[in-house]
Formats: structure tokens, C-alpha cells, sequence
């Protein structure tokens, strides 16, 4: 069973959130906390597989709670739940060290989906976030500097990361094996200087 903590100054979403993923018997919620000061108390402690997070808390706000979590909880997943779709702060999210972007409006399965989906590599984004992050690719079709590295493939195994595809889906899309995906993508952070796929598709988000 999978551990999972929630970080949300929404006593009723908490609630409902946690109600529901329990429900499936697959997800264990070991934490709901409404704050980010406490969440850095308490989270690197118990080590909760992936971490719900809101943006808008009322004293730090989830991105920095993100920044300051993520070195402390390094096998931790940390999917951002929000209200915003703004550009700038899926950057700012993605490079804190969040792995997904979920707008709080989508229903519970599409939750649940998510929290599948970056178990298994993927980086889950809701339909309005994905959008943008593709409109982003779109409007800026040539990557500098340290992107100019890539090779034409890895751009593409890139630009389905940003879309979150998980590993296998990238495989089954570009048509090649689990194997050499994950080659890929460890080139593309060893050029790109990053440790994970939320900085790698920030760091483009940023050109």
C-alpha cells in the first residue's frame, strides 16, 4: 500500500481527499496537515511516498514547502494541487522539485490517476496545465543553450515528458523499448544538468 500525505489549509478537501484515496485500499494517508510550516516538521519523518501539496497556504507557500522538502525526501513524489495555471508558477513548482501540476476543480478519478501515474514515471499534469506546457514547446520551437545538446529524439522523448506521459507510454509512443527510454532520459538530465523530470521540463519552461 502506498503512503501518502496531504498538505492543504482546506479542512473539507483534506477530508474528502483522503476519504476517497483510502477507499481504494491501494493509496494510506500517514499525515493531513494544514500548513507548510508543519509539513516541514513532521513529513521528514515519516517519509510518505508522495506528498499532495497545496500552492496557497497561508503562511509559506507549497512551492517553497516543496523547495525546502524535496533534499530531505529525495524518493518522495510531491504533485503541487492548486487553484492556478499560470505559467510562472508551474516553473516555479516544477523546479522546487514537483513531479505533477493538478488543478483542485478535476474530479477525484483524475486524482487517483495521477497518483498512478507518477509512480510509474510519469508526470502528471491536469488537461488546462498540459496545454500550456505544450503551447510552451510550440512558442519556443529551438531550445538554447545547454538544450542545443540534445539530439532531435531526446527532444521528442523530452517534449512527451513535459505532456506527462509515464516511461512506457513515451516507449509505446516513439515506438522504441522501456530501456532505451530510460537511456534517453538520462542523457537528457546529464545535459540539461538536472536530477529529475520536473526540473528538466522547468528548465525549458524558463527559455
Amino acid at each position: 500500500m502506498t503512503t501518502f500525505s496531504i498538505v492543504d489549509d482546506d479542512t473539507i478537501l483534506r477530508k474528502n481527499i483522503v476519504e476517497y484515496l483510502e477507499a481504494t485500499r491501494r493509496f494510506r494517508c500517514i499525515s493531513s496537515l494544514d500548513c507548510a510550516e508543519q509539513a516541514i516538521v513532521e513529513l521528514p519523518s515519516k517519509h510518505p511516498k508522495i506528498v499532495l501539496m497545496d500552492i496557497n497556504l497561508g503562511g509559506m507557500s507549497g512551492i517553497e514547502c516543496v523547495r525546502k522538502l524535496k533534499p530531505l525526501l529525495a524518493d518522495s513524489y510531491f504533485l503541487m494541487l492548486t487553484v492556478f495555471e499560470d505559467t510562472d508558477k508551474i516553473f516555479n513548482a516544477l523546479t522546487a522539485g514537483a513531479s505533477g501540476y493538478l488543478l483542485k476543480r478535476q474530479p477525484p478519478k483524475k486524482l487517483r490517476e495521477a497518483l498512478d501515474e507518477v509512480l510509474t514515471g510519469g508526470a502528471p499534469m491536469s488537461a488546462p496545465i498540459a496545454c500550456k506546457v505544450v503551447a510552451s514547446f510550440q512558442s519556443h520551437p529551438a531550445v538554447k543553450n545547454d538544450a542545443d545538446q540534445l539530439s532531435e529524439r531526446e527532444k521528442e522523448v523530452l517534449e512527451c515528458l513535459a505532456k506527462g506521459f509515464a516511461y512506457k507510454q513515451i516507449a509505446d509512443h516513439l515506438n522504441i523499448s522501456l530501456d532505451t527510454i530510460r537511456t534517453y532520459i538520462k542523457r537528457i538530465y546529464e545535459k540539461l544538468h538536472v536530477q529529475d523530470k520536473g526540473q528538466a521540463v522547468a528548465k525549458f519552461l524558463k527559455h
